[in-house]
């Protein structure tokens, strides 16, 4: 449908190149995709069937039932699909010649309802395993934008000092909490030495210990708190960070702008290159862990070494390993 019926109207010329070329799977969300048709589909039908908004059956579709939409000239053909209730945009195109015109969309509708082509419309497996795709890419935004709320919430209380408990759910609500998380920020005053210390306690529970899953929570609290990919030092599942006076409030001022946008922070990449036991790097490029560097830093090794600055700390300790 994508291809055939939308070859015009788009508000960018990006999405129409990526069909050409047969990328589909780089066009994620499918229903956030720049044309004016697929805009009004998304707002027309929501989780609440009670509240579809669409002018009604198409009369012409009488082998299958359409149910029609408009969007200025545009015109679009909806199908439900009974046994999982998703709607399904699977016919466009545009009004014309007062519906005399053969490129009309109720001709065309009409067309293929006559010949008993309007089940050829209807989802494809590609369309159904994209489907599933974006349904678990939403699953996990929605997710993670849950777990930045819960940081934000906790920086707060404990902004200025003290300790406060988070527990974090699975992404599939029915799966159960999937850690304990205990942030502490501590206030030293202690002469010249001004700072505000923080302290990340993350710990899975059994059946997640040691999952991505895991390890996408930990990188999404780091991030939310500090985005520095090499701000944060680490012992076992502890995670420490010094911030100047007043850093922790400046942060949940922050983050107050990213949940009310529904955005999510970004990470920050690191500034110099370290060094790391080449078998730790090798795993932990492909999987997108983070690894300990000779300095002490812990970082994901995401970067072109190679374009980064030498960490000086690493260089010399390098330096000082028994050949």
């Amino acid at each position: 449908m994508l291809k055939e019926d939308l070859t015009s109207g788009w508000d960018s010329p990006v999405p129409q190149r990526k069909i050409a070329a047969g990328q589909h799977s780089e066009l994620h969300p499918v229903s956030e995709l720049p044309h004016p048709i697929i805009a009004k589909a998304t707002e027309s039908f929501g989780p609440d069937a009670a509240h579809d908004n669409y002018v009604g059956p198409i009369a012409s579709a009488t082998q299958l039932r359409l149910l029609e939409i408009k969007q200025s000239q545009w015109r679009g053909g909806v199908w439900q699909d009974t046994k999982t209730g998703v709607r399904w945009l699977v016919v466009a195109g545009l009004a014309k010649g007062d519906h005399q015109d053969r490129d009309d969309f109720y001709q065309r509708v009409q067309r293929a309802n006559e010949a008993g082509d309007l089940k050829g419309w209807l989802p494809t497996d590609d369309d159904r395993r994209l489907l599933k795709q974006e349904t678990a890419a939403r699953i996990r935004t929605e997710w993670e934008l849950n777990v930045q709320r819960q940081v934000r919430d906790a920086l707060r209380a404990v902004q200025h000092g003290g300790t406060h408990t988070m527990t974090i759910d699975h992404p599939l609500s029915a799966e159960g909490p999937i850690a304990r998380v205990d942030l502490s920020v501590a206030a030293v005053r202690d002469g010249d030495y001004q700072a505000d210390e923080i302290d990340l306690d993350i710990a899975a529970n059994s059946q997640f210990a040691g999952s991505n899953l895991a390890w996408h929570l930990t990188t999404r609290i780091l991030i939310s708190i500090s985005p520095p990919e090499q701000s944060w030092d680490r012992y076992k599942d502890t995670y420490s960070n010094i911030g100047e006076v007043g850093a922790w409030a400046a942060r949940v001022a922050e983050l107050d702008n990213f949940v009310d946008s529904q955005t999510l922070a970004e990470s920050v990449s690191g500034s110099t290159s370290h060094y790391s036991h080449r078998k730790h790097l090798a795993g932990s490029t492909v999987e997108g862990k983070a690894v300990r560097a000779l300095c002490g830093a812990f970082f994901v090794p995401t970067q072109d070494h190679e374009a980064l600055p030498e960490c000086p700390t690493c260089s010399q300790r390098f330096e000082e390993l028994p050949g």
